[in-house]
């Protein structure tokens, strides 16, 4: 029944993602009850899994009894372990953020549980072609999402996030094809046995697969000068949507390039081939200190808070290249963590917009005294977001630094140094509007105002997402242990040490 599990969380959604749309003939009703069953099946079944892979080991399946390398095989190990129970956590909390701030549709719904299916179908997948299949799923169902807005600017954005991330599909397609013909093979595991055995590491096509499969999955993770589609997505689309995409989307693609490095081509290829490894470090710096310096410059929220992804995906990426243990864990548990932060904060701001307007960093003026509790876990996360201990956010950064130095990569620390003093400059800024600012905004007209903690069912489940999300970003720090502990027999492996 365990080697089942990994199946089950694709399938699951699926047939969940199902009902919604036939019940959205006769009523609308049914789309939030039928995803939160469907999630909290899902989160179990997670829950389940890493917890076994924890105790046990890996958990492999054979996707209609075809053995690998033929046939499709799904894979669990600490780490993707750890993120298939993060894509079924936080998407089900922001079901609960979703049950007040919508949409409403059926259709909606559909769309929202099929992403969870993507998104887990990346995480568990041993194939490369597999991992395509479940990338287009992932962005065909993030496309309609960010195009569920209302405005006509959510469709532009839709769009733009669509034909750049076709490109980034198509590219790491391309990629695949490629590796088939140098290898013969699709299967994770024996693409690297066999890479290894031909010492094919200067093969011209294993080269070029290598580019475009890291090239398209860079685009997905939006890092500078790819990221052109995340600030309009992220700041266009409903804020149920925003939240949902910025803590997951960006991730699990960050999650598949590591998957990727380690997994399939491996540290022998980066060894081997150190113009890939450092071409790869050096356009993570590139997104850290672009990102942050964009990020600075916004005055809408939103869209800093977009800008701050690609900077933070960057550090993620420079931790996997290094690829030292330390570094690895460092990017793992930043990659987790700023999945909680980014989620929290942009949920924070679809509760401060709902009560008070204000979308802007100039707007969020006095915003501590009128949205206590939202501004308070607002201000949290951008805390931990910085990097202040004892906050998860610093935790990933310390361990990031500390493989940089162990591998002598002065260029990176200096980079990640200075970007969290960036990083400091525009999120201290917001924190400083928020309590030592005088208000300048007031609560919409026409829009009855919650305020926090007041004991409404459904306007207290929105403020309590953003309260959580803020809570672990600090408690995940005792959680990082046992996070270390899950990797153990992940990391040798992976970085044959």
């Amino acid at each position: 029944m365990i080697e089942q599990i990994p199946v089950l969380l694709v399938v699951l959604p699926i047939v969940g993602g199902a009902i919604p749309l036939v019940a959205s003939l006769v009523s609308d009703r049914a789309g939030w009850p039928v995803a939160t069953l469907t999630l909290v099946g899902q989160t179990g079944l997670a829950g389940l899994l890493a917890w076994t892979v924890s105790t046990s080991g890996t958990v492999s399946y054979a996707v209609g009894g075809f053995a690998a390398p033929y046939g499709i095989e799904l894979v669990v190990d600490g780490l993707s372990g750890a993120v298939a129970l993060l894509v079924a956590v936080i998407s089900l909390g922001v079901l609960a953020y979703a049950r007040k701030a919508g949409p409403h549709s059926g259709p909606f719904y559909g769309l929202y549980l099929l992403l969870v299916a993507g998104l887990t179908g990346m995480t568990v997948t041993g194939d490369v072609f597999n991992l395509y299949v479940f990338l287009e799923i992932t962005g065909l169902a993030a496309y309609g999402l960010v195009a569920s807005g209302r405005d006509a600017s959510a469709a532009v954005a839709a769009l733009k996030y669509l034909i750049i991330g076709t490109v980034g599909a198509s590219l790491y397609l391309l990629g695949v094809g490629y590796l088939l013909a140098a290898t013969g093979t699709l299967n994770m595991a024996d693409l690297a046995t066999k890479i290894g055995e031909m010492a094919a590491y200067d093969s011209t096509l294993v080269l070029t697969a290598f580019g475009l499969m890291v090239g398209g999955l860079t685009v997905k993770v939006a890092l500078f000068p790819l990221h052109t589609w995340q600030p309009d997505a992220y700041a266009n689309a409903p804020d149920t949507v925003s939240a949902f995409i910025s803590a997951l989307v960006s991730t699990v693609s960050a999650y598949a390039l590591a998957r990727l490095l380690f997994s399939v081509f491996t540290v022998e290829f980066l060894t081997a081939v150190p113009v890939a490894r450092w071409a790869l470090v050096g356009l993570a710096c590139v997104s850290i200190v672009a990102g942050s310096a964009l990020a600075v410059s916004q005055d809408s929220v939103q869209r800093m808070l977009a800008y701050s992804s690609v900077s933070q995906f960057g550090l993620v990426v420079a931790g996997f290249a290094i690829a030292t243990p330390l570094a690895v864990v460092g990017a793992t548990v930043h990659l987790l963590g700023h999945a909680v932060m980014k989620g929290g904060l942009f949920a924070a701001t679809g509760v401060i917009e709902r009560k008070t307007g204000a979308t802007t960093v100039n707007g969020y003026a006095g915003m501590g005294s009128r949205v206590p509790v939202s501004a308070f876990a607002f201000a949290v996360l951008s805390l931990a977001m910085v990097g202040v201990p004892p906050a998860v956010g610093f935790v990933g950064k310390w361990y990031i630094v500390l493989g940089a130095v162990n591998a002598e990569n002065w260029a990176v620390v200096a980079v990640l140094l200075a970007s969290t003093l960036l990083t400091l400059a525009y999120f201290a800024r917001l924190v400083e509007r928020l309590y030592f600012a005088e208000a300048t905004i007031h609560s919409k007209p026409d829009e009855a105002p919650v305020t926090d903690g007041s004991g409404q069912a459904v306007s207290f489940g929105m403020i309590a997402v953003v309260v959580i999300a803020a809570a672990l970003a600090v408690a995940l720090t005792a959680a990082v242990p046992e996070l270390q502990a899950m990797l153990e027999d992940t990391l040798p492996p992976l970085l044959n040490q």
